[in-house]
């Protein structure tokens, strides 16, 4: 599934952290691995200064910090046995990505959710959820960096029924196979929804059982797909606001990596996927996959 691995890097922490799961996917998956680090061209050109000379040298110094950037992660890699290819390029960071996925075929993008700060921030953080939004191929995103041994032993799979949750659940059952994972099938019932589009008075308890009952299909879809595989899997739908159900969720069942979608459904049925992805990006001590869905 992920022949092509894309791990960005400012030579951050947060670029270790996801090149770090990145490899990780890598060995799993026998994955070639792309090393890039963007020059990002708005932090010479807009510099005001007087002398050409001046400009030229603080290209090369950021050209000298990103080659040792991906030089750092080679290392890293070559400890992995990984095969990796390094590469600088000069642009805007969240464009060079999309456009050297587009380019190499990348399947995957392994990234860390915080980058450098200061006049340094110039790869990761916000790129990193531009990317995630834009991306047409799943994007794997980290605050912690993986151990040298590690393995995602239990799954998490929040899941709406919608065609993005099923394109996420796809991917996620793909990586539990390699690991022989437990997967955990999650649907929130976002009773807030439920309460905003009627009158507290109006709405029955017949309407909850209708969303519950759509929530348990959705879950034992997921079931069935996971025991197609031969995999184990569990089976939750709770109550309350899904992206603090998520990440309560995490830690309660030992979670090691989260797999979800983009865009799910609107609506009444628009209670998972989305900004609530993006809220798990932003929190969620473990990896989270996202994967977009197009319509």
């Amino acid at each position: 599934m992920y022949d092509d691995i894309l791990i960005p890097t400012d030579g951050s922490r947060g670029a270790t952290a996801g090149a770090r799961h990145g490899l990780t996917l890598a060995r799993a998956f026998d994955s070639r691995v792309h090393l890039l680090s963007v020059v990002d061209e708005r932090a010479y050109s807009a510099r005001l200064v007087d002398i050409d000379r001046d400009i030229r040298e603080h290209r090369e110094a950021l050209e000298d910090r990103a080659e040792e950037a991906v030089d750092e992660l080679a290392e890293l890699a070559a400890d992995a046995n990984v095969q990796s290819e390094r590469v600088v390029e000069h642009g805007i960071p969240s464009e060079a990505i999309r456009s050297f996925v587009d380019e190499r075929g990348i399947d995957l993008v392994s990234m860390g959710t915080h980058g450098r700060t200061g006049l340094d921030r110039y790869l990761l953080g916000s790129v990193t959820e531009r990317v995630v939004r834009t991306s047409d191929v799943p994007v794997l995103t980290s605050r912690e960096a993986a151990e040298s041994e590690t393995s995602y032993d239990a799954i998490l799979l929040p899941t709406d029924g919608s065609d993005a949750a099923a394109g996420a659940v796809e991917h996620g059952l793909s990586i539990a196979e390699r690991y022989g994972a437990t997967v955990h099938a999650l649907s929130v019932v976002d009773v807030r929804q439920l309460t905003g589009m009627y009158e507290t008075d109006s709405w029955t308890p017949r309407l909850l059982d209708v969303v519950e009952e759509a929530r348990e299909r959705s879950v034992e879809g997921v079931a069935e797909r996971a025991k197609d595989r031969g995999l184990d899997v569990t089976t939750h739908v709770e109550h309350g606001i899904p992206s603090s159900v998520i990440r309560e969720y995490v830690p309660e069942q030992d979670i090691d990596l989260v797999t979800m979608g983009t865009h799910g459904r609107t609506g009444l049925d628009r209670y998972l996927i989305g900004s609530v992805t993006e809220r798990t990006v932003r929190t969620s001590d473990v990896p989270v996959l996202t994967v977009h869905h197009r319509e």
